[in-house]
């Protein structure tokens, strides 16, 4: 666990399968014991991840309430070592957390931000955040504050909670930037054999757009456009089952093939496919069907959207279809291939796909090698995906918009430059697969 001494606000990056959960729990237990903290609060963003927290916490004996479905008018729990809760929770029952949180506080409280990332804050507009507000004026007295993500940035570039700003010198200018205070980069899991390697591939083609009232049209290559308009109407076009381009169709018979291949040796491995919206989704189900796969069905709209999850982890579905639901804090190490049918193109939303399919089962592991056999991710060659997957596994500090004039640097000076991943590029024309390798790895670990 990390000394308080760096700071109330402590900022840990580790991707899927580095143990954040179970490591936070063993960092509040050691400190603890140590007298420096009695209690503490996990704040998540979703339902679904409490039950993690709650099965971690007792494999370490240590007591926990779930205040989701708490009753109103019974009074919160205290004689437990915590508490575990959604930030929309917390918002709904702010005014009774404060007065618990603030005798809590008194004694030593550890609050715990999962994926820190949510708790957006934006300076030029302090109400606009409801989730970081309210974060910060529960945490306010805890002793320390510790923001756990696996992708440790936003798209709009705000700050988020529990995080230090740092400045830092760029281009002769100071800059806020937000770097982690203890970072597990993938590659680093990826060389200890605790996940998965991921290798890319890109399918490239033709991008074709009928001009209104005109009978020529407009042609560019998915790869090669850049023009962000363009790119995110080939992108749109690319992911289309019935685009006379064919993209997306040409993806999911190179995944299934691949994904047939892998189970040949992982008996039970599965398949993801992240697609735009419920009726994409359906109509990718269908296909998958009548190629004689077993589909599960996931989206946000479907009452038994859990037990699907739930359901596949252990089932001898092949591929898992869903809509946004498969990304934060869903863990089926018996994942093996990700397509990605999404117009979504944030870093963020990106990787949390992807790297569902990184994680290793005890099982697995004692029949593979070091390093791992690698998991494989199928998406449209858009440039913003593949410049995504280039650093997927490397940690780089996160620069805040928004940043004024600064006219003194303090200690915390992060200054560095991370090379990029190799891409390399077979049959490169368009139409082809854009085929990106794994990270390199130590000459000691290959062979």
């Amino acid at each position: 666990m990390i000394d308080a001494g760096y700071g109330r606000d402590v900022l840990v990056h580790a991707g899927p399968g580095a143990g954040k959960t179970l490591g936070a729990l063993l960092g509040f237990q050691t400190m603890n014991k140590e007298r420096r903290l009695t209690s503490f609060i996990v704040f998540c963003h979703r339902n679904s991840i409490l039950d993690q927290w709650r099965k971690s916490a007792q494999l370490l004996g240590l007591t926990v309430e779930d205040l989701e479905n708490w009753p109103e008018n019974k009074p919160l729990p205290q004689n437990v070592d915590g508490l575990i809760l959604t930030y929309q929770g917390s918002s709904k029952r702010a005014k009774e957390l404060s007065y618990l949180i603030g005798d809590w506080a008194s004694k030593g409280l550890l609050s715990i931000a999962d994926e820190a990332h949510h708790l957006g804050v934006d300076p030029d507009e302090p109400q606009g955040a409801v989730w970081g507000r309210t974060f910060l004026e529960l945490t306010d007295l805890s002793k320390l504050r510790l923001g756990l993500t696996g992708t440790p940035f936003r798209a709009d570039n705000l700050a988020f909670c529990s995080a230090r700003k740092v400045l830092v010198q760029e281009e002769g200018k100071l800059v806020e930037k937000i770097t982690p205070d203890l970072c597990i980069e993938p590659r680093e899991l990826i060389s200890a054999g605790d996940v998965r390697p991921l290798e890319f591939h890109f399918q490239d083609g033709w991008v074709e757009h009928a001009r209104k009232g005109q009978a020529d049209r407009d042609v560019s290559s998915l790869s090669a456009e850049w023009r962000e308009s363009w790119r995110a109407r080939n992108l749109r076009q690319a992911i289309s089952l019935s685009g006379s381009s064919s993209i997306a169709l040409q993806l999911l018979v190179r995944a299934r093939k691949k994904l047939e291949k892998i189970r040949l040796e992982h008996e039970n491995a599965a398949g993801l496919v992240i697609s735009r919206d419920i009726q994409h989704a359906k109509g990718i189900a269908n296909l998958l069907k009548e190629d004689g796969d077993s589909v599960e069905l996931v989206h946000s709209k479907d009452v038994g959207a859990s037990e699907r999850l739930a359901r596949f982890q252990t089932s001898k579905a092949n591929w898992l279809v869903s809509v946004d639901m498969c990304s934060e804090g869903f863990d089926a190490p018996r994942l093996r291939a990700v397509a990605y049918l999404t117009n979504v193109v944030t870093k963020s939303r990106f990787i949390q796909g992807i790297t569902r399919a990184v994680r290793m089962s005890s099982a697995r592991a004692r029949l593979e090698p070091v390093p791992r056999y690698p998991s494989y991710v199928f998406a449209p060659a858009d440039p913003l995906l593949m410049e995504y997957a280039r650093s997927w596994s490397i940690s780089k500090p996160y620069l805040i918009k928004g940043n004024h004039s600064v006219t003194s640097i303090g200690s915390g000076t992060w200054i560095s430059s991370q090379p990029v991943l190799p891409l390399e590029a077979v049959n490169d024309k368009a139409g082809k697969i854009i085929r990106m390798r794994p990270i390199e790895l130590p000459n000691f670990l290959k062979g």
